[in-house]
């Protein structure tokens, strides 16, 4: 049996895992999704970076979870993977799923090609808005899996986004597997591509869009299944 921890991106909470988290549980594992402050049901809790990394901690802490896997999609790669070192012993390995990795000393949006974002974090009062159904095309997503998507999309807390990583180590020392959905772009981010480089991690494909949760949740869950057993 293994214990997940299961972290969605940007806009999500809990719920998303619904159909991976039954499919873990149906084959004797433990699941937990987890809603980060400020979103889904705890909109309005104030958020940085840094709340977020110890929301992770907390729920390892919390359950009294050993031998965890932590499971980060998409934004919430960053502050899963600061938890990831400062949980120690109790780390399995970390999945991260088609997601952005922390830089020591950067954000989450290090790197991005323009500034977009952080204009639409300031032109709605510091939260990223959802994307809407024409941001999903081209993702693998149905158009009932696109409804369910943005219409439990929350905004997001933006300075969650903008301030800086910290990492006491590098990362490729976290024994990782990465998970590119290749409809999401074939080539990793530089800073997954140069984690990559270690030994420690492996990296995966999924022939879906950036939100296999809903597109492929029982694939997904088997690849959890499969880098848990690492």
């Amino acid at each position: 049996m293994t214990r997940f921890i299961l972290v969605a991106g940007a806009w999500l909470g809990a719920w998303a895992w619904d159909e991976v988290a039954a499919e873990l549980r149906a084959d004797g594992h433990e699941a937990h999704p987890l809603t980060l402050s400020g979103l889904a049901e705890r909109q309005g809790v104030p958020a940085g970076q840094w709340t977020h990394v110890q929301d992770i901690v907390d729920e390892v802490g919390r359950l009294d979870l050993r031998d965890v896997v932590l499971v980060g999609h998409s934004y919430s790669g960053v502050p899963v993977g600061q938890a990831a070192e400062r949980i120690g012993e109790r780390l399995r390995r970390v999945v991260f799923v088609d997601a952005n990795v922390p830089v020591d000393g950067e954000s989450f949006l290090y790197g991005w090609p323009s500034d977009g974002a952080r204009r639409a974090i300031d032109a709605h009062g510091g939260f990223w808005p959802p994307p809407e159904a024409d941001d999903c095309a081209g993702q693998d997503l149905t158009d009932e899996q696109t409804a369910r998507f943005t219409a439990g999309s929350t905004p997001h807390p933006g300075a969650t986004l903008t301030e800086p990583a910290v990492l006491e180590r590098p990362l490729g020392e976290l024994p990782a597997t990465y998970v590119k959905c290749l409809l999401d772009g074939e080539e990793p981010l530089p800073s997954v591509a140069e984690a990559l480089k270690s030994e420690n991690w492996e990296l995966v494909t999924m022939d879906t869009g950036h939100w296999p949760m809903f597109s492929r949740p029982r694939e997904l869950a088997r690849v959890l299944r499969t880098a848990a057993a690492r």
